[in-house]
């Protein structure tokens, strides 16, 4: 077993507005190779309905994948195919955009107007860019949970992990998602291939992820001496990139840690973005924009 380094802490920007939703990004429109194949993260977690009521309007998507994740309050959703559905707390949609296609979501809160959800961008690789739209719609009841004797009770959306596979299937970017939480004070070894890009974005709770590398320099908010040991002490909000190794090591805080980990195979193309536009080149996005702009740009209704 090699433990994979931590290479990078980050801490999400401040609070975002996202079409009219205010959110926390974690990552994208930067750097993608660290990422890849996945594109942005953002964190969606609002108590006052002010800040998410007007919800994400009409808007289009082409050469990726989204992966909404809600936890708590609901999130309505319809697309020119004429798809309509409602994702409530614990339901996941993976939407494949492909060529083309216009879709909305409008969050609302639960009893308390509370609303919490994520949103994943993966990319597709060129021989898929043009596939033909699809969405899966999973309820939360067929997400499988699994628990070790030690507490920790883990989520497996997409991917294998402990024996139990995750109900969403046939994604290019062939990830590992998993919602993992780690009760107080348990230390918890996992595994992740050595051919992936990973990275864990804490959500609830504190705790520190061990590197397996000698100490770095890396002064950071959790880190007040450059010659410290190797923890990286990460708290609510905090996305941790991981350098190559087969396994990662956390240590959960006096209120226990709640994570995304995901992980997926690098496609390492070139990425040519506009906003909800992934292609390759230049040329394919100003393509797709007078697409947009004369009509042309859903393929398959």
């Amino acid at each position: 077993m090699s433990l994979r380094p931590v290479k990078q802490i980050i801490q999400t920007q401040p609070t975002i507005e996202g079409a009219g939703v205010k959110l926390q990004r974690a990552f994208g429109f930067g750097k993608t190779k660290d990422f890849d194949p996945f594109l942005l993260l953002d964190d969606f977690r609002n108590d006052s309905p002010k800040d998410y009521l007007a919800g994400f309007p009409w808007h289009p998507h082409r050469g990726i994948e989204t992966i909404t994740y809600v936890l708590a309050g609901s999130v309505e959703h319809g697309d020119s195919l004429g798809n309509k559905g409602k994702m409530t707390a614990g339901d996941v949609q993976w939407m494949t955009a492909g060529s083309g296609i216009l879709h909305q979501e409008m969050p609302k809160g639960d009893t308390q107007g509370r609303m919490h959800g994520f949103q994943l961008w993966a990319n597709l690789p060129s021989a898929l860019k043009m596939t033909d739209p699809r969405y899966q719609d999973i309820p939360s009841s067929a997400i499988p949970e699994v628990a070790d004797d030690d507490g920790t009770r883990v989520r497996v959306i997409c991917g294998e992990f402990w024996g139990k596979k995750g109900p969403v299937e046939g994604v290019a970017a062939d990830p590992n998602y998993l919602d993992i939480s780690v009760p107080p004070g348990q230390r918890k070894r996992l595994r992740v291939e050595t051919t992936r890009n990973a990275f864990a974005y804490v959500f609830t709770g504190s705790g520190t992820f061990r590197d397996s590398s000698e100490p770095r320099a890396v002064l950071t908010e959790q880190v007040a001496k450059p010659d410290a040991p190797p923890l990286y002490d990460v708290r609510n909000h905090s996305l941790v990139l991981f350098d190559r190794g087969d396994e990662i090591t956390v240590q959960a805080g006096d209120e226990g840690i709640r994570f995304l980990l995901v992980s997926g195979k690098p496609i390492e193309e070139p990425v040519a973005w506009y906003g909800p536009i992934v292609m390759n080149t230049q040329a394919q996005l100003r393509q797709a924009m007078a697409e947009l702009n004369d009509g042309t740009f859903i393929k398959h209704r």
